[in-house]
């Protein structure tokens, strides 16, 4: 690489040796496992902060335009060797611990897999950090620091148990504690209006505070000097302890406040289905909100001074999914209430200023808060809110005159709840969905009415995933194969990997392509023999569904259509099939009860196949325990059959379906979220497609024309296969632990519609397209034929250009000026 010191192999084992003596006291022959990951990071982190240390400040040098970019959640993922990718040193490194007789794989998977983020969200979020770094734009990545993650996930007699993720519990390496940067954030109390000659002045009163702690952590750029930092909040109480009521014995009591701060930052998406989970978690968002805000105004003021009308033209905020929604109003609140700025002025700026990216397309599923507890526990905020409504309410009156019941449907505050959605469309200069899809469907229905107000405002941008990760770090074995015949250009530049398209053709490179995939096969089985005791079928189709465990998800659709296999094999001796492995990844929410049934009724299925001797011969189903991105690395390169079940018009996008397409995998799915670009880019080939549109699915639920129990009673196989749920041979110890599949599949919900996703209604289409998938897997030319050409196409989806579309949508930032750090 042009910017960076291209050090050796000897000095970097020089400079590993060395931190084992300094640090440790120890050897190469005698340093534990953790010393020599600990040794080995340390090295790269130094060479990180030493191309960093000159860079920083440049952004404010330049006066350059900067993205704050709020989630919840980021999965990045372990960081060792991918710094070294982005640094250009990886196989420096390999070469340097080879000669010290040092595992370079072992020493990597040492590194503990930050537990901030959970699914889709946090990983696309991580992937925009990659890119935006890479494409020299500078940008902030703002969430908490939480301690114990989502959860780790054990399965325990086939069935989901949650263990808490202590990832920190040697620290974290990487991350750069910035003390001196403490923000204050206020809960509770009261707020007094006071009017005086300038205006309205609002005190807040008898709040308790949370110091908001910053950790920053580097994301490298990929052949740049650029170094962007994710800054991650740590909650803290002021007081450490009442010593008072230490000294009298009350020692819980003395802890008591200091608890209640800091388990702000312990879990990721705690627990909501009681009152203490619903104000923790909004806690949890206004904390985040806070902090960012009140950093981000801060580092402006330094930079800008009180120029406050440059705000929209110096940084851009973008709120990523509504969790982080509450930035909105304590902006204005920082604005007017410590700033001094007139409310119209400080609204017009936050509406300037900020843009929303929405995530889901189901109504239900758009966040709410209880009015009430909002006003108890951000008095505040919640008078920020009203005032927002009041002003909401009276442009809508004058588009909608008359029309209560939309303006109500629109309003921040009604019905006693404030709807985090309706906040961010409104006080937003953009708001996007994240497919083309699901870009229409906002405008069409979910956000119809803002729509037809402001069609300029709404958009769909198609998501993307870093492919520098998913292929140079993921499947170096494809990697290295795709270097040898198309160059390199691709690294950086994704569309190059069009270039691969004439190669399908060519039969050498297909026999090549296929050596790789089978070694990836290998790969994950060791792995699984190793971390599960599986045996994981390497002469079989790796068929695979990873993505977060619900029932719009569809893993109920793949497992029926295994359960039906099994069923025509036990019951006909002449039926036979080519041997598939299923392999299903996923977490459950804590406490989505049907989620976790789901993954039981996998795990019985897994154990009947398994037990019967014809059965197993022909198919295996796997379940990945505790699926990350690590081994989400290790599973997507090896699958041959990306599952993506989801019914049509639910799923936003999907990020999965990318990275298997990416690693040369053939999609069986809906036309949902990015399948339907994926269709298109593929030109049609290379995909199977099955089931309902998104308007036919929309047209049953407009209608209530779908009667799911005479649809399963009238298709003997699928009857067949539901009677099974029933009858108890999965689990005989526990003969009705599956009645509620079959009931919510059949019967429905209290009175609700049943089979609500129409797993059922799509159940033929979908088991005939998987017979065609698997009849095509028997013909290597045609398969592989297929398999390279996904991999040829899938340069439209990385997240470089997203990026690229956001910036000229959005953000309207300018790359940083670098040349001055390329020798």
């Amino acid at each position: 690489m042009a910017h960076l010191k291209n050090h050796t192999p000897e000095e970097i084992r020089s400079a590993i040796e060395g931190k084992l003596s300094r640090y440790f006291g120890c050897e190469v022959s005698d340093a534990t496992d953790q010393q020599l990951y600990e040794a080995v990071a340390s090295t790269v982190r130094d060479q990180i902060m030493e191309m960093y240390t000159p860079f920083r400040g440049e952004r404010t040098r330049q006066k350059a335009k900067k993205l704050y970019y709020l989630c919840a959640e980021f999965l990045v993922g372990r960081t060792l060797s991918n710094n070294m990718i982005s640094l250009g040193c990886y196989q420096a490194f390999r070469e340097a611990l080879d000669s010290m007789g040092v595992d370079f794989d072992k020493v990597c998977e040492q590194e503990p897999e930050p537990a901030l983020g959970n699914g889709g969200l946090g990983r696309l979020a991580a992937c925009f950090m990659d890119s935006l770094a890479t494409l020299d734009l500078p940008a902030m990545g703002c969430t908490i620091r939480y301690e114990y993650g989502l959860f780790r996930q054990r399965i325990v007699d086939g069935q989901q148990v949650e263990l808490p993720d202590n990832w920190l519990a040697n620290g974290n390496i990487w991350e750069i504690p910035r003390p001196n940067e403490t923000i204050e954030v206020h809960f509770g109390g009261t707020i007094e209006e006071k009017w005086e000659q300038d205006g309205l002045h609002v005190v807040h009163k008898d709040y308790k505070t949370v110091l908001a702690v910053p950790y920053d952590m580097p994301v490298l750029g990929y052949e740049t000097p650029n170094v962007n930092m994710l800054r991650l909040w740590s909650a803290k109480s002021p007081k450490t302890l009442d010593m008072q009521q230490f000294n009298q014995g009350q020692y819980a009591q003395a802890m008591e406040e200091r608890e209640l701060a800091e388990v702000i930052s312990k879990v990721l998406y705690p627990e909501d289905n009681h009152a203490a989970g619903k104000e923790l978690r909004l806690r949890q968002h206004y904390f985040l909100a806070a902090a960012s805000v009140g950093f981000i105004l801060q580092d402006f003021q330094r930079t800008y001074g009180g120029r406050w009308e440059l705000l929209p033209d110096k940084i851009a905020i973008h709120i990523n999914d509504t969790h982080p929604g509450l930035a909105i109003p304590e902006f204005i609140r920082v604005l007017v209430d410590e700033k001094h700025l007139d409310w119209s002025f400080a609204e017009y700026l936050t509406r300037r200023v900020f843009a929303y990216t929405n995530h889901t397309v189901m109504a239900e599923a758009l966040e709410v808060w209880n009015e009430d507890m909002l006003r108890l526990h951000l008095p505040r905020i919640h008078s920020i809110l009203v005032e927002l409504n009041r002003r909401l309410s009276a442009r809508l009156w004058d588009y909608y005159p008359d029309q209560w019941q939309r303006i109500s449907d629109m309003s921040i505050l009604s019905y006693g709840q404030v709807h985090m959605a309706n906040l961010c469309v409104s006080m937003s200069h953009h708001v996007n969905g994240v497919s083309k899809l699901h870009g229409e469907i906002l405008k069409d229905t979910l956000f119809h009415n803002y729509a037809v107000m402001n069609p300029e405002d709404f958009s769909g941008i198609t998501n993307g995933v870093t492919h520098r990760r998913w292929l140079l770090e993921a499947n170096t074995g494809l990697a290295s194969l795709l270097d040898e015949t198309i160059g390199t250009g691709w690294h950086k530049d994704a569309s190059q990997l069009s270039l691969l398209k004439p190669y399908a053709d060519d039969a050498a490179f297909r026999e090549a392509f296929a050596k790789v995939k089978a070694q990836n096969k290998e790969r994950l089985a060791h792995y699984l023999k190793e971390h599960q005791g599986v045996t994981l079928r390497t002469d079989a189709v790796l068929d695979v569904q990873a993505k977060r465990m619900h029932e719009y998800k569809r893993q109920m659709l793949n497992a029926l259509h295994i359960l039906s296999l099994y069923n025509r094999i036990v019951e006909d001796p002449d039926f036979t099939i080519p041997p598939v492995t299923y392999v299903f990844g996923a977490k459950a929410a804590a406490g989505y009860t049907r989620a976790k049934l789901i993954i039981r009724f996998i795990h019985a299925l897994a154990a009947k196949i398994e037990a019967h001797p014809r059965a197993r011969t022909m198919l295996q189903v796997v379940y990945l325990e505790n699926y990350s991105v690590s081994n989400a690395e290790l599973l997507i390169p090896a699958a041959e059959v990306s599952e993506q079940l989801s019914t049509a018009g639910k799923e936003a996008s999907g990020t999965g379906n990318m990275k298997f397409m990416l690693n040369g995998a053939v999609t069986i799915g809906t036309m949902d979220g990015a399948n339907v670009e994926m269709y298109e880019q593929l030109e049609k080939k290379g995909i199977y497609i099955f089931g309902l549109s998104a308007s036919e699915v929309e047209q049953i639920y407009r209608t209530g024309s779908y009667q799911a129990h005479e649809l399963f009673t009238s298709a003997p196989e699928l009857y067949k296969t539901m009677m099974t749920l029933l009858q108890g041979n999965l689990l005989p110890n526990d003969p009705r632990a599956f009645n509620d599949l079959y009931n919510s599949l059949v019967i429905g919900d209290n009175g609700n519609m049943a089979d609500p996703y129409l797993t059922l209604r799509d159940y033929a289409s979908y088991a005939a397209a998987h017979t065609q998938v698997i009849s095509d897997y028997q013909k290597p030319d045609l398969w592989w034929k297929q398999a390279i050409w996904n991999t040829a196409c899938s340069g439209f989806f990385s997240s470089d250009r997203t990026i690229q579309t956001y910036n000229e949508r959005v953000w309207n930032m300018e790359p940083l000026k670098l040349d001055t750090y390329l020798n």
